[in-house]
Order: structure tokens, then C-alpha cells, then sequence
């Protein structure tokens, strides 16, 4: 097996947790293939030979290595594309719904990777694509994001569901979300969350301008197709956070699962609820404590 390994320079530990890394790995005896960018991290000893960019590590390797937060993973998630390659998180942000182990758990790791005790779990990937940009597909994990920008204006969108009209809302933008996204921006706009292997993705209005502006859970299959008017100022679309576009409206975007699925690396011994009630405290109760 040869590993690709990749990180977050921003992030306090990453040194510690990449060498530690590479050693456990050597002292499998197994292939790596190290970003450039964190080659300088890892003690002397590495060669160039394990040394290349970030498209060597995702799509040439066997499985890619990210240490940071979610945002790191969601950037190698980009990397990867359809090539498939799995991916295992090491947290060395705050939350990381998404990179779940800890760099003190490293050692633990490469073994069961190495005895094939672990799971990899695939997760639904959006696309989107509007006439307004020629030859653009945005590619989201969490989120698909349409909202009114820079206007202090609320904006109204309508919204079909397989061709059929659903409801305009007037809010300050759109959510769609991945089941797994549905713990990051759309929680924070009331949105529910979903378990991230559930067949379905979410529709949720940002600070909607009327009570009955619901979220909606839609299946997988679905294709929703949101209008903007003319009317508004300015249209902001942007796939988790990281790829985005100013649009002139009238603005129509198209919304789909995509063609292939993301590769997460999961250990057995921690479910879903565990990393819930670990990263939520959901269900906590400060009057028990």
C-alpha cells in the first residue's frame, strides 16, 4: 500500500503529527508519497522520490493521508475528484466532523490499516452547474450555497424539484446540503441533521423572510433547479465554502448528485453518535454535570 499525505501548514502540531506518521509507516515497511508543500516537516531522510504535489498524493496512491480540520479534508476531497481515492483524516483543528482521529492515535491507525480492520464509508458528492457560467461544475461535499452576496437585500428563489415547482423563498440565500454538510452550515440555519449515509440531501433557507419557509429533504436522485430574479443585486454561488462565483442575475442553477462519491476512511470501534455527542455534546444537559 502507499500512502499520499498532506496537510494544513496553518495548523499548530502538523511537524509532530507528520513525522510521527512517516515513522509508524516506515516501520511498516510500506510506500508514501509526501505534498511537497509539508516535505520540509518530516526529519531528514526523506528522498525526493517521496516527495511530489498534491495531485501525486490524491490520485496516484492508495490511500491519502490529511491532517487538519474539515476544511483540509474538503480541499483534499477537491484533489481527489473522481479518482477515488480514499481518504483519512487526522484532526488537528476544532470540531472535525470529517477528520475524526486524533495524532496521538496514528500508531493505532496504520495498524488496522495494515491488518484491513477498517471501513471505508462513501459519501454523496453534489455538482452544480448555471448557464450564467460557461463550462463551470461546482463540486460540493458539505454544500451548495446560493445567497444574495454583498446586498443587505433579501432575494427571492424558486424552487423546482424534478421539473416541478416547489416554493419561492424569500430569504437571504439557499443551503443545499449533503448529509454530510447537514452539520455544518445548514445545522446553523435550523436545518436537521442527517446521518451521512442516507440516500437524500437537504434544502435549507437562510434567515427565511417568512415562517413557513421550511427546510426540505429531498432524495438523492432529485434534480432542484433554483431561479433568481433580476430583481436582485448580485448572486454569490459557492460549492463548501471554497469555490464560488459573483453572478448577474436572472441567475438559474442546477443542482444534482454527482457522478461519483467521497471516500472516507472510518474506524470501527466509533460510530456516527459517537463522534455526535463527542464534537455537539448533543444531548448534553448542563443541569446533569
Amino acid at each position: 500500500m502507499t500512502f499520499g499525505i498532506t496537510g494544513n501548514l496553518e495548523k499548530p502540531g502538523l511537524r509532530e503529527a507528520v513525522a510521527r506518521l512517516v515513522k509508524e509507516i516506515e516501520k511498516h515497511r510500506l510506500e508514501y508519497v509526501l505534498d511537497r508543500k509539508i516535505a520540509e516537516l518530516v526529519p531528514d531522510g526523506t528522498s525526493a522520490r517521496q516527495c511530489g504535489s498534491l495531485d501525486d498524493c490524491a490520485r496516484r496512491t492508495d490511500m491519502l493521508v490529511a491532517f487538519g480540520g474539515d476544511g483540509t479534508i474538503l480541499s483534499a476531497a477537491r484533489a481527489v475528484g473522481a479518482a477515488g481515492t480514499p481518504i483519512l483524516g487526522i484532526n488537528l483543528g476544532k470540531l472535525g466532523f470529517l477528520a475524526e482521529l486524533a495524532p496521538e492515535e496514528v500508531e493505532k491507525a496504520v495498524a488496522d490499516i495494515v491488518a484491513k480492520k477498517y471501513d471505508v464509508q462513501e459519501r454523496l458528492v453534489l455538482e452544480a452547474r448555471s448557464p450564467n457560467v460557461a463550462n463551470k461544475v461546482f463540486c460540493a461535499v458539505n454544500d451548495i450555497v446560493i445567497d444574495k452576496s454583498r446586498s443587505s437585500r433579501i432575494i427571492d428563489l424558486e424552487t423546482y424539484i424534478d421539473g416541478a415547482f416547489a416554493v419561492t423563498y424569500r430569504a437571504d440565500g439557499l443551503i443545499v446540503a449533503t448529509p454530510t454538510g447537514s452539520t455544518a452550515y445548514a445545522l446553523s440555519n435550523g436545518g436537521p441533521i442527517v446521518t451521512p449515509t442516507s440516500s437524500v440531501f437537504g434544502i435549507t433557507p437562510i434567515s427565511p423572510h417568512t415562517l413557513s419557509g421550511r427546510p426540505l429533504i429531498v432524495p438523492e436522485t432529485s434534480v432542484v433547479r433554483i431561479r433568481v430574479s433580476g430583481n436582485s443585486d448580485e448572486v454569490l454561488i459557492s460549492a463548501d465554502g471554497q469555490t464560488e462565483a459573483f453572478l448577474k442575475p436572472p441567475v438559474e442553477v442546477e443542482i444534482k448528485k454527482a457522478g461519483y462519491t467521497l471516500k472516507l476512511v472510518k474506524r470501527r470501534d466509533r460510530s456516527y453518535f459517537d463522534v455526535l455527542r463527542a464534537k455537539l455534546l448533543w444531548g448534553k444537559d448542563p443541569r446533569s454535570s
